[in-house]
């Protein structure tokens, strides 16, 4: 079937029973697809491709056939550095990626390129000499490649192959070497990360070249103890693939859940003269994960390696010589709880240090270190998170992301040698910037709850405006009818302030009793409540007779360690406090919303809560949609599942606490659980399982199963179905 859905079963004895309530005006959702993904997408401009000098940026014409050259300050053409149509040797239809070489010679264009997970694609890669205008396949043996990096000179690059193995292609004398020899499917893996790597460490590389570009190093990971996934293939009709018409095909990847084995990962170099590997032993303590290694840029040329202990409360960070194969180390960060990611995944090497984000004060800052581990200058400090840091200009400016204006904005600002600090972004709103390599231009991206983002170009450190990139105007005439949220302070009753926003229906009647929905997602360090340019389903429903609400519980980001680690080993019991604590305090607070009306939803951490929200005797809530839900943490990956919860051996209370699943036989509210079938990160067995206990259990829920979806359940419109599933279940049972 196309749809698999339940029918709502009459409440028995033993559950709640609920009054027929008047019905929300959603009819028709055909009118919502403005509302949702993809149509509600604001044009934005990431950070170009800029040539070495960092006054001119290439970019891909929209037709796919050219990449052009622009100034930076005007955005002219300035001239086409390449042209499918106008290429030696070799002939592609159209470009669809590329990368240029670090001396500004040659590019690397992909085609056909095939997502693997989240972040990773392999595709058939070409070598493009700019002044020769000869093109020739990256590989002769090897049609798709991944990763493939140049060497500093542009001279080498380095790719690994579907045989996991690395290779090294010689563009001078067009000779391609293997680098190792070891790959195999589902055990040994080259050069790229493996699942968890990748989804959360926010790896797709894990190869490093050194600034003299005799040696590559690299990190290989062992799978083979990993235990597999498997989950079906159908023949489904968005991008049908017919052949599992007939019987279902399969999808099988290596997924360390929590408590069973990673990857083993070691550390390797490979001497591009003698073409000879080397093992690099670390002497780490208790070492589980490298998130990170890169070479630096200082004259000593060190690899630096991001160690981390399984409890991820521990990084390392050594310095190693790959020829003497010496690893010193050089730092140690710990944590009683999590280490915030930032500290191990945004560690930026200059010239003559370091930039470590630590929140080692209670809250996110930037300190400066030398390359012997020697504290040198504390950049940042104050009751507030330093969210991203976008480099230093040869004058000592440094350039960072902050929340020093409230949790919910996001503030460009720019510290001086001196320590004086300035914005270069208004107080309220949200703002995020890219720079040049050289740091004399940067964009900043601006918008807030009630203005489309903007992106507009400045010259530094003058910080003179130089052009308007994008202005997205039309958005403002095309929402204008849309509800705007009102951001307020949720008081639980149990003395607990929370940043939310309501999104009121247009006109409201305050003599009327209103439905309400919560939406929230609730993950550790996660915000949703943010002064920011947002359209969505929430404003659709809003316009339709729903109030809306969202707020961030316990656990979330923006507002220092101590809020955000409260949930550490014990996930979902503080944000169902809060998240019960908000519906109550809404149905006492706001005469317009019905008390006996309040539903909510989340989507993945977010369906988890929901689960979570609806178990207990005392919950407010009198309907659910939970979409892409964890239901128990031993379920989930290693890395993330253990970062806030450690083992299911170190800590069962906590995970059987945690787990939705052992929690069903409070669940006594009409629930619909929305799950794509081929989800690689929340496996449908999540929600499968759940169904089964609430079988054993003597209750009910509905499903509608998304064929061949992953997590993100997009394309063909699934979005637009979603949502209107969603808001369709709302409607009949609020």
């Amino acid at each position: 079937m196309k749809r698999i859905v339940s029918a709502l079963v009459l409440a028995t004895a033993s559950m709640l029973s609920l009054q027929a309530a008047p019905r929300a005006n959603v009819s028709n959702f055909a009118d919502m697809a403005p509302y949702v993904y993809p149509n509600n997408v604001s044009k934005s401009v990431g950070k170009p491709y800029f040539m070495p000098d960092g006054q001119a940026y290439l970019q891909l014409s929209a037709d796919g056939k050219r990449i052009v050259k622009h100034d930076i300050r005007n955005g002219s053409e300035i001239e086409t550095v390449m042209d499918v149509t106008h290429t030696r040797e070799a002939n592609i239809a159209g470009i669809e990626g590329f990368t240029l070489s670090p001396d500004g010679s040659k590019l690397l264009v992909a085609t056909a390129s095939e997502a693997i997970y989240r972040r990773s694609t392999r595709a058939s890669f070409y070598v493009y000499e700019i002044r020769t205008r000869i093109l020739s396949p990256l590989s002769e043996t090897h049609k798709v490649q991944r990763s493939p990096i140049f060497s500093p000179d542009g001279r080498m690059v380095a790719f690994v192959a579907p045989d996991n193995n690395i290779y090294l292609k010689k563009l001078d004398y067009g000779t391609e070497v293997p680098v190792t020899k070891d790959g195999a499917v589902d055990r040994v893996i080259n050069g790229v990360p493996d699942w968890v790597y990748e989804e959360e460490f926010g790896a797709t590389c894990s190869m490093s070249w050194s600034p003299d570009c005799l040696t590559l190093c690299y990190l290989k990971y062992n799978e083979t103890d990993v235990p597999a996934y498997s989950f079906p293939l159908y023949e489904g009709t968005c991008n049908p693939m017919q052949q599992y018409a007939l019987y279902p095909g399969q999808f099988t990847y290596k997924y360390p859940v929590a408590g069973e084995p990673n990857s083993t990962v070691t550390l390797h170099s490979y001497d591009v003269d003698n073409r000879k590997t080397k093992d690099l032993p670390l002497p780490a303590n208790g070492m589980e994960y490298i998130p990170r290694i890169s070479y630096t840029h200082d004259p000593a040329g060190r690899l630096m390696v991001t160690t981390l202990d399984r409890a991820q409360t521990r990084m390392e960070l050594f310095a190693v010589n790959p020829r003497s194969g010496v690893a010193k180390s050089i730092l140690v960060e710990q944590s009683e709880a999590w280490l915030n990611p930032a500290t191990y995944e945004q560690i930026t090497y200059l010239p003559k240090g370091f930039l470590l984000l630590s929140a080692r004060t209670g809250f996110t800052h930037a300190y400066l270190y030398s390359y012997e581990g020697q504290l040198t200058r504390t950049i940042t400090s104050g009751d507030y998170d330093v969210k991203d840091f976008y480099g230093a200009d040869a004058k000592g400016n440094y350039y960072f992301l902050t929340t020093a204006t409230g949790a919910i904005n996001r503030v460009i600002a720019r510290v001086d040698p001196k320590g004086v600090t300035k914005r270069l972004s208004p107080d309220k709103g949200n703002a995020s910037a890219w720079f040049s390599p050289t740091m004399d231009y940067y964009a900043v991206t601006y918008s807030n709850a009630t203005t489309p983002p903007a992106c507009t170009l400045y010259s530094a450190p003058a910080d003179k405006k130089l052009r308007v990139l994008v202005d997205n105007s039309d958005l403002a005439q095309k929402y204008a009818s849309a509800p705007k949220p009102e951001f307020i302070t949720v008081t639980t009753a149990e003395g607990i302030s929370m940043d939310g926003y309501i999104i009121k229906p247009k006109n409201l009647d305050q003599s009327r009793r209103h439905p309400m929905i919560i939406t929230q997602y609730s993950g550790p360090g996660s915000q949703e409540v943010l002064d920011r340019w947002r359209v969505d389903w929430t404003q659709y429903a809003a316009l339709h007779g729903y109030v809306v609400m969202c707020v961030d519980a316990r656990g979330t980001g923006g507002k220092g360690r101590a809020w955000e680690t409260i949930v550490y080993k014990n996930l979902g019991h503080y944000e169902t406090i809060d998240l019960q604590g908000a519906a109550k305090w809404a149905a006492s607070n706001l005469p317009y919303v019905d008390p006996a009306r309040i539903g909510i939803t989340g989507w993945s951490y977010g369906g988890y809560q929901t689960l979570m929200s609806i178990s207990t005797p005392s919950s407010p809530f009198a309907c659910a949609v939970a979409i892409a839900p964890v239901t128990d943490w031993r379920y989930y990956d290693t890395v993330y599942s253990e970062r806030y919860m450690l083992t299911p051996q170190e800590n069962p209370d906590g995970y059987r606490e945690s787990a939705p699943l052992n929690k069903v036989a409070s669940m006594n509210i009409p629930l619909l659980i929305m799950h794509g079938t081929a989800d690689d990160n929340v496996h449908l067995m999540n929600a499968m399982q759940y169904v089964s206990e609430l079988q054993s259990a003597g209750r009910f829920c509905d499903m509608f199963l998304y064929p061949n979806m992953n997590h993100s359940i997009n394309g063909c419109d699934s979005r637009l179905n979603v949502y209107s599933k969603m808001l369709d279940y709302f409607d009949k049972n609020l």
